[in-house]
């Protein structure tokens, strides 16, 4: 990573180092190994994390790990229960993955923004930090919020078709939310139904996605701002700490809001997924 300054070009440099993914060329296009590596990594630690955490339950007075868990299980339980009036079996452990997860994703905007570059100059060396590349924000990321995005779409789908049954999905898609009666009406709004309804669908994963990417790329380029500005120098040192720890407890909930709204809107499109037009 490069090395922090105060000047125009050097701040464009040093954002720009930091806003290059770790890309390797895969299959025609590129593969951003940071965000794979970051997400696969996070994504083990919640599994393993709350397996054992299920395991090592027991019914007397829990341990603070198991009650730490348990809150949270309460948590996305309770906001699921409330907006989703249905067997939730399969739907809490969903909601509960992607908070959780998400949370985590985010979170990593809350390290120091030059470790990985400190770690590989202090081990490689300067000239090697310089050309490597990686950003620890998975969510940062657009294709970490589409690859989360994307399959809510299809389990939006799938329980559409559960709920109604394919005929019955594909004739609200036809009928809704224009009615009409008589063959020749219906003919005749089925088309306009039908965009509608596609475009319905296509808005939901698509906001999804650039919602929670817009918020943590926008947090992370203001904690690139504030190091590259403020970092230059041992004078600044001092501003740029204070500066660096005020947006952080304010990311914070930025952090916590983001996996929230990305989870609880997915219970929603569910629930809506069981009610007719």
């Amino acid at each position: 990573m490069s090395e922090q300054t105060g000047s125009g070009g050097g701040l464009n440099e040093y954002i720009q180092h930091h806003l290059t993914q770790n890309t390797v060329q895969l299959g025609g296009g590129g593969f951003h190994v940071d965000t794979w590596v970051v997400s696969l990594v996070l994504g083990l630690i919640f599994v393993l994390w709350f397996g054992l955490a299920a395991r090592r339950a027991t019914a007397g007075v829990p341990s603070k790990g198991q009650a730490f868990v348990e809150l949270i299980l309460e948590f996305v339980d309770g906001q699921v229960k409330d907006t989703f009036h249905g067997d939730r079996s399969s739907i809490t452990p969903l909601a509960l993955t992607i908070f959780v997860w998400v949370v985590m994703m985010n979170g990593m905007d809350l390290l120091p923004l030059d470790m990985p570059g400190w770690i590989v100059k202090t081990t490689a060396g300067a000239e090697v930090a310089h050309h490597t590349y990686f950003r620890w924000v998975p969510t940062a990321d657009l294709n970490t919020t589409f690859g989360l995005s994307v399959p809510v779409f299809f389990i939006i789908l799938y329980h559409s078709m559960k709920a109604k049954g394919i005929g019955g999905f594909g004739k609200e898609l036809l009928t809704a939310p224009f009615h009409a009666h008589g063959t020749g009406a219906k003919l005749v709004l089925a088309p306009a139904n039908l965009m509608l309804n596609l475009i319905e669908y296509a808005v939901k994963p698509v906001s999804l996605a650039m919602r929670l990417f817009g918020n943590m790329y926008g947090g992370e380029l203001v904690f690139m701002l504030i190091a590259g500005l403020l970092g230059g120098s041992l004078l600044m040192f001092v501003p740029g700490v204070i500066f660096n720890a005020a947006w952080a407890l304010f990311h914070i909930l930025i952090v916590l809001l983001q996996a929230f709204i990305f989870m609880i809107l997915t219970v929603v499109y569910i629930a809506g997924a069981y009610e007719s037009h």
